[in-house]
């Protein structure tokens, strides 16, 4: 059996996505995060708490630390897919893993170098792309 037959096998076995109930369990999802978002801005506002923008950050990143901890995140991660990683839990989950994951090596070799390593790259590419649409913005703007 050559690669090319080997392959065919493969892709007739494989069982495919189903792209529509993801794509919905992506919305929904990431739509009840914005929701519990707006709710904890919404009592924090009524208790007149200043910043609570910041608070509100705060809290999704320290709940979803929690869960990551938890070994909660994962699972929900493979129910919800993108709509519970795209947000800031996401980023929180990244760092949080891979902290957990180098924990053994110590602080520094281990949680201190490591800890980055699966968010580097959206801190890298989030801030290219808030670079290059301030750039078009300013442009477009006069």
């Amino acid at each position: 059996m050559n690669i090319d037959e080997y392959k065919k096998i493969v892709k007739k076995y494989t069982p495919s996505p189903n792209k529509l109930k993801n794509a919905y369990l992506s919305f929904i999802s990431g739509g009840c995060i914005g929701l519990i978002g707006t709710i904890i801005y919404n009592i924090l506002t009524y208790y007149n708490i200043s910043n609570a923008n910041v608070w509100v950050i705060i809290i999704l990143i320290i709940s979803a630390s929690i869960l990551t901890g938890l070994s909660i995140f994962d699972n929900l991660v493979e129910k919800f897919k993108c709509g519970i990683i795209i947000p800031i839990t996401g980023f929180a989950h990244a760092m949080t893993s891979s902290a957990i994951d180098y924990k053994k090596d110590g602080f520094i070799s281990g949680i201190g170098s490591n800890t980055f390593k699966l968010a580097g790259s959206v801190i890298l590419y989030g801030t290219i792309s808030a670079f290059i649409l301030t750039i078009i913005k300013v442009i477009t703007n006069g």
